[in-house]
């Protein structure tokens, strides 16, 4: 049995904090789900994160792992748990998943609850399971009801009910649905951590929803009154006389649900229509003669 560095496997140094370790635990989870990742070798990655953070998120064994990774131990080291180790400390109070779930190097130095531990056992919660689903700007814009398909336990399937407004990092929780637990005990909850798919016309920056809008020559030089997208319904949208390129206008409200709704951002790009006929070209030429204008006076 070879001794592991459970540190290492986080990516966190030793006198890392508790928010430091469930933060980088976090982001291995989701990085190497089976359910979403497709690298090589991500759901040993996956179990190795589960089992550092086991380790690591409880006060009594990480105090225990730590002495013994003081006395001199490298990942990979031949290992056999010292004598008396974690003599007095309460390793009970461990949220232990189904058989073989946890290395034989975890097991020998924290048990499992059972004979093999030592210890006696009762009923143990299922611990709760993460996940990482991805979903369209839309459907997080207006909410709804998705089905998803996970490969941890066999092969399921879950409806999955989107709120409206849900932002990217956020998590849905659904009850009951993580590992099982054992003798009786109820099961673990599954953690759907949300990400949202780019859109087309649409960018997302915390509540706020930012677009591109064309608008024509004419248009921008006299003003008007045009229709506008959101993800809410077309809005009009007054825009002002001598207007230019890169002109942003704010439609309040217009943005993400929420407690406080986002705004829509509308950033004016002028697309000049190409002179397709002669008459078109004679236009442009008399537009030419007429507008003693030069774009580039301020590089001179």
């Amino acid at each position: 049995m070879q001794f592991k560095d459970y540190y290492d496997i986080l990516g966190v140094k030793p006198d890392a904090s508790d928010a430091e370790i469930k933060s980088a635990y976090r982001k291995l989870a989701s990085k190497f789900h089976p359910d979403v990742s497709k690298e090589s070798g991500a759901e040993e990655k996956f179990k190795a994160a589960n089992e550092a953070y086991e380790a690591l998120k409880d006060p009594a064994k990480r105090r225990a792992y730590d002495q013994l990774r003081a006395s001199g131990y490298k990942p990979g080291d031949d290992f056999r748990p010292p004598p008396h180790f974690g003599e007095g400390a309460d390793f009970n109070t461990a949220d232990f998943g189904s058989e073989g779930e946890f290395s034989d190097f975890f097991e020998s130095l924290f048990g499992r609850g059972g004979p093999r531990g030592g210890r006696a056992a009762g009923p143990r919660r299922g611990r709760d399971v993460q996940a990482r689903i991805e979903i369209p700007l839309r459907t997080a814009y207006s909410g709804s009801s998705e089905r998803i398909t996970l490969r941890d336990r066999g092969q399921r399937t879950l409806e999955v009910k989107i709120p409206a407004g849900i932002l990217p990092g956020q998590q849905i929780r659904l009850a009951g649905q993580g590992s099982p637990g054992t003798q009786n005990a109820p099961a673990g909850d599954l953690l759907l951590e949300v990400g949202v798919r780019d859109d087309e016309h649409f960018r997302l920056d915390g509540r706020d929803i930012y677009l591109t809008l064309p608008i024509a020559p004419w248009e921008a030089a006299l003003g008007a009154s045009v229709t506008v997208p959101t993800l809410g319904g077309d809005v009009e949208l007054k825009i002002p006389a001598r207007s230019n390129s890169g002109k942003r206008m704010r439609l309040r409200g217009r943005g993400m649900p929420g407690r406080t709704p986002g705004d829509q951002f509308v950033t004016l790009e002028i697309h000049v229509p190409p002179a397709l006929t002669e008459a078109q070209r004679k236009l442009y030429e008399e537009m030419a003669k007429a507008f003693d204008y030069d774009p580039r006076h301020e590089l001179a």
